[in-house]
């Protein structure tokens, strides 16, 4: 055993004084040493349940012959950051999350892990944290909030977004917008929607590294707790079997993971996050996979933000099995190995399909015929960005340039009615080294969705979008704006042409005879996290990931 190191032997005998001081006798610390980390938080219904389903998960490494230890992880969520400073905190979270894993785990020499996790970049963070420490460990979803309802209508918080334009729109007063307000988040889970929380849940099951169909029970149904039990017990079996994470991290389980999060339109979120884990398992994964993989699977999940349902509603019409049965079926999964102990085709072969389900759609009569992502370059984006399809059929956009140097900026000009339709919005200054940080931009894009925009626009950025966000969009911008991005030189009224087939962002303005006219109007950091986070964090393309880049400055 790994513990071995810190609890045999007469030199070891003040580590086991201070284990004995927590309750643990000697047949305790003699037991393999399971990890059981959460990122449990009263600050929102996201990971508010972890705490309890911790207890769950340690009864069943209890019981299967392992000693518990649980600590816990930070969160940062983006559901309350989005649109303020705050949100510069949440992808940096996620470096912190897995590197706190990865210190405590290994600074206690323990012998397993599993990873309970809720809102959006602890999930991921999980992820990288497993693939980086490779030792038997596994990670369970807190699961999805149940949908609010609004005059007898199902909601979400994306919906409380779009209510926010609406309201500056003149669409709906302010007693409605409190009614939308008070009524979209009735209790514990992530946010509802094929948001980039259940984006994430379903891909690190498809990944191999969460147990097939735990993920998709919601956070209140009363199974949860039972799924949480299971997965102590199944740490213990992976323990013995020597079983570590990376063997479930490889390039096809990876691409696995990417085809049922195309085949759901689920958040860009997904590509910075897959990129990272991959280079924490040591994989080469390109962004382009998921321009490839887009490109021959249609969505069949219709699901929100550009569909109808919710992952509440997945869950009860089959869920990741079903999902994973159709896709199978089509020829566009490969057969790998999960923590369950069986194969994901053994996992989808038991899937139970719901009598009647309109959420996963068969093949032959898809949502859209195309995935949710597009992978493009160009004269604004040599690097790359990420093409968000979700929720419409365009693939190609002609427009006017918009610019702003930060999405404060772009806010205050949405709310005030100054964007029109056939402009092509600009937002810079918001990449990883720039915000610092990396920005979503939820707030704006709902805005203008809640304007009736979402058509008529599109929105091109060196930051992200929330996995709410829907309509055309085009983030990640490589090189961004603070890295001398030619993001940093276009003007307004600049034509901008996003077209997805040719794979090209791209305008006719002279770039290159313009000076790098972008100058910072985001205060710059000097000090703390995001300082250490802007002077070593890689590019959005290679996932944003600061765990090997040296200092830029």
């Amino acid at each position: 055993m790994q513990s071995d190191a810190i609890k045999t032997g007469p030199s070891r005998a003040a580590a086991r004084a201070m284990l004995h001081a927590t309750g643990l006798d000697a047949a305790a610390i003699a037991k393999p040493l399971i990890a059981v980390v959460h990122s449990w938080s009263d600050v929102s219904p996201c990971n508010i349940n972890l705490r309890d389903l911790a207890q769950h998960v340690r009864r069943g490494i209890l019981a299967a012959g392992g000693t518990p230890i649980e600590f816990n992880t930070i969160a940062v969520t983006d559901g309350i950051a989005m649109g303020t400073a705050g949100m510069r905190a949440s992808l940096a979270s996620r470096e912190l999350i897995a590197d706190s894993i990865e210190l405590a785990v290994r600074g206690h020499c323990l012998d397993g892990v599993v990873v309970l996790c809720g809102c959006d970049k602890t999930i991921p963070a999980a992820a990288m944290a497993l693939a980086r420490l490779d030792l038997p460990g596994l990670m369970l979803y807190g699961g999805s909030i149940l949908p609010g309802c609004h005059k007898n209508r199902d909601i979400t918080i994306q919906e409380v977004f779009e209510a926010v334009g609406a309201h500056a729109a003149g669409k709906i007063d302010d007693a409605e917008l409190t009614a939308i307000e008070t009524s979209a988040c009735p209790g514990a889970g992530a946010c509802g929607g094929q948001f980039t929380a259940n984006t994430m849940a379903l891909a690190t099951t498809f990944l191999g590294l969460a147990p097939m169909g735990l993920n998709d029970i919601p956070a209140v149904d009363p199974s949860k707790t039972d799924a949480a039990y299971a997965c102590g017990e199944r740490v213990m079996e992976l323990f013995r079997s020597n079983t570590s994470a990376r063997s479930f991290v490889t390039a096809t389980s990876l691409r696995n993971a990417a085809v049922a999060c195309t085949a759901t339109a689920g958040s860009t979120n997904t590509v910075l996050h897959l990129v990272a884990i991959a280079r924490e398992a040591g994989i080469d994964f390109s962004i382009d996979e998921f321009h490839a993989i887009s490109e021959r699977t249609p969505v069949i999940g219709d699901l929100k933000p550009g569909g109808r349902y919710m992952a509440p509603d997945m869950y009860l019409a089959g869920g990741s099995r079903l999902l994973g049965a159709r896709l199978k079926d089509a020829g566009l999964l490969s057969d790998e190995p999960t923590v369950s102990g069986k194969s994901l085709f053994e996992e989808v072969a038991t899937f139970e399909e719901r009598e009647g389900q309109q959420v996963i759609r068969p093949l032959d009569n898809p949502v859209k015929a195309r995935g949710g992502y597009g992978v493009i370059y160009g004269n604004i984006a040599p690097d790359g960005c990420v093409v968000k399809l979700a929720g419409h059929a365009q693939l190609r956009f002609e427009g006017t340039a918009r610019v702003f140097d930060s999405e404060d900026a772009c806010f205050a000009a949405v709310q005030a009615r100054r964007i029109v339709a056939g402009d092509v919005v600009v937002i810079r200054g918001e990449g990883p080294v720039g915000g610092p940080g990396m920005r979503e931009m939820l707030a704006v894009t709902a805005a203008l969705v809640g304007q009736g925009l979402g058509g008529e626009i599109a929105l091109i950025t060196d930051g992200r979008f929330s996995g709410a966000t829907y309509g055309f969009m085009c983030g990640h911008i490589c090189p961004e704006a603070a890295l001398g991005g030619p993001i940093g030189k276009l003007r307004d009224g600049d034509r901008i042409v996003i077209d997805v087939e040719n794979r090209t962002l791209s305008t006719d303005a002279d770039l290159a005879s313009r000076d790098t006219e972008w100058t910072a109007i985001n205060e710059r950091v000097y000090t703390g996290a995001l300082a250490k986070y802007a002077a070593q964090v890689s590019s959005a393309s290679t996932g944003a990931v600061t765990a090997f880049p040296p200092p830029r400055f």
